[in-house]
């Protein structure tokens, strides 16, 4: 998703349970993901290249850091930039696989539109289906950075590929609202599972209150 997408989702999903400060820098680590360091040999960060089994490794990788931090004496902002990261790569899923086309096609014209509003991010059917896979990244995706090129990079590359495939904005079509709502829906559901774990002490320090 652009950056504008992944600030939008933090704030209107967890922002209110967050203090502003960790709340700042909980965005900073999220948007840079997309840093050139972050796009570049990294699918685990956002759910490319079919890396779910790395993807999700990945994620558990960012929950152990929280839990670590909250629980020793790291500083706090560890465990924020942590939540960052794995808000991104969570978020990404849904604007990168084909999870919301796979929800879409079970829809009739009747519950269409009111069943893509309750879209549920985590459907075991849909993330056991072997139809599910994400965006393949290639060489020449490079022209889909730049806006006025992404039709052309829709156009040319592979259907399979990740200019093909994003639902990174609103351009992207119809079903470019339901990624949105899967991602905030995933974007709670991380945050709270990792409170259910902490206690009410460690709950006040990750939310920095």
């Amino acid at each position: 998703m652009l950056k504008e997408y992944h600030r939008s989702i933090l704030e209107h999903s967890v922002g209110e349970h967050f203090s502003p400060r960790a709340l700042e820098v909980i965005v900073e680590a999220n948007l840079g993901q997309d840093n050139l360091a972050g796009l570049v040999g990294h699918p685990e960060y956002h759910f490319d290249d079919s890396a779910f089994e790395a993807s999700n490794a990945y994620l558990e990788a960012q929950r152990e850091i929280i839990r670590e931090t909250v629980r020793g004496e790291a500083p706090i902002e560890r465990a924020w930039g942590a939540f960052g990261r794995l808000s991104h790569a969570a978020q990404d899923f849904y604007a990168h696989s084909n999870y919301v086309r796979l929800w879409a096609s079970r829809l009739t014209p009747c519950n269409g539109t009111a069943a893509m509003g309750d879209i549920e991010p985590l459907d075991e059917d849909i993330l056991a289906d072997e139809m599910l896979h994400s965006g393949k990244v290639y060489w020449m995706e490079v022209i889909s950075f730049i806006p006025a090129l992404r039709p052309l990079a829709a156009r040319i590359l592979p259907p399979d590929s990740h200019a093909a495939m994003n639902l990174d904005n609103p351009s992207r079509g119809p079903l470019f609202p339901a990624a949105i709502a899967a991602a905030r829906k995933r974007t709670v559901y991380e945050l709270e599972r990792l409170l259910a774990e902490f206690t009410p002490a460690e709950q006040a320090r990750f939310l920095g209150k």
